[in-house]
């Protein structure tokens, strides 16, 4: 289920898109202004931004040259929504880094299509084998090898894996990985995750130190051994 940040300072648009998406089943959060938007992105990075051109506190222009130059958020697709027709204005938009554009006024059933689309493409481009220290995951094949031996995980223990390795360094919360992997981040299901990692660990034997613990945070996965 694909998280969705609406950045869009004018209510009644924000609410339209965030409908039509929650709608469509994708999970939306929706901001009115450069700075809310960050302090979530340094929580959680959705899957794709729907980006107003003209908010309060910082244009959309800059906003998205910023992530391009982040390595952390340069792939995520963005969708530049914009009142400003001229043609220079949709090449600024798309030269400083944006993957498309909607002209305001626009239809739901065009914004739900482009929303497809590009996530359709950003999910083929997305790594298919994955490696950190010894675990490998190969996820045209869906097959997991730990020090060179294959594990069989269930469903979710693979997604899971995948998300950390996806997310390699970065720290995760538990809310962040209940939200991406079981698609709700409701707080009395934290302890899935944490019974989800510990099997994990136990199946991936010497490279289940390679998940480390975040006391209080959550979870990362990388190449110097956790805890």
């Amino acid at each position: 289920m694909p998280l969705i940040y609406v950045v869009e300072d004018d209510v009644s648009i924000r609410e339209i898109e965030m409908i039509a998406l929650k709608n469509s089943n994708y999970m939306v959060q929706g901001f009115d202004r450069a700075a809310d938007f960050y302090a979530r992105m340094n929580e959680i990075l959705p899957d794709l931004i729907l980006l107003d051109i003209m908010l309060p506190d910082e244009s959309g222009y800059d906003i998205v040259r910023k992530l391009r130059k982040s390595s952390k958020t340069a792939r995520i697709p963005v969708i530049m929504v914009t009142a400003k027709t001229t043609e220079m204005d949709l090449v600024k938009g798309l030269d400083d880094g944006a993957d498309d554009y909607i002209k305001k006024p626009f239809s739901v059933m065009e914004l739900l299509s482009r929303v497809r689309a590009l996530l359709r493409r950003s999910q083929e481009e997305a790594p298919k084998l994955l490696q950190v220290g010894g675990i490998t995951l190969d996820h045209d094949r869906h097959i997991v090898t730990a020090a060179g031996r294959q594990i069989e995980l269930t469903y979710k223990e693979y997604e899971l894996l995948r998300y950390l390795m996806l997310n390699e360094g970065i720290v995760l919360s538990r809310d962040t990985i209940m939200l991406f992997v079981w698609g709700t981040d409701y707080e009395g299901e934290s302890r899935t995750v944490d019974m989800h990692i510990k099997t994990l660990r136990q199946k991936l034997g010497e490279c289940g130190s390679l998940i480390g613990t975040v006391r209080n945070v959550g979870y990362v996965i990388s190449e110097e051994k956790g805890q």
